[in-house]
């Protein structure tokens, strides 16, 4: 499946998977907001830390706009396959399309790491 028109660049499995973790750690140590509108915001606020952005979502349009915003704001963004997998990294029960992490907790050393990391795929 081609990646959607959001994806600015090719996120590898195992930075996926670390991305799920560190959402983890942020869900149980720290904070983490979900959803689209709520994102939009706090990136916009320049509160979030880390923003992860599901790519199985459709229309992809309702994304479109988050990548461009956090170029523009200097946030960290990264990709995740699945916004069900997203949804239980949260600690949802539903799915969810895209999440902002505003305090890593115990996560700051991995959201550290894998912001730099992502800051090496995204030239």
């Amino acid at each position: 499946m081609a990646n959607p028109i959001y994806v600015r660049f090719e996120m590898p499995k195992e930075l996926m998977n670390h991305t799920y973790e560190a959402v983890e750690v942020a869900r149980d140590t720290g904070k983490v907001r979900k959803g689209v509108n709520e994102v939009t915001k706090l990136v916009e606020r320049g509160q979030a830390k880390l923003v992860v952005v599901a790519m199985d979502v459709q229309p992809p349009e309702i994304l479109a706009h988050i990548p461009m915003l956090c170029e523009e704001k200097n946030t960290p963004f990264s990709y995740v396959a699945s916004k069900q997998e997203l949804g239980v990294a949260a600690g949802l029960k539903v799915p969810t399309s895209a999440i902002a992490v505003i305090d890593a907790g115990k996560g700051k050393q991995k959201i550290d790491e894998l912001a730099a990391k992502l800051s090496e795929l995204a030239k």
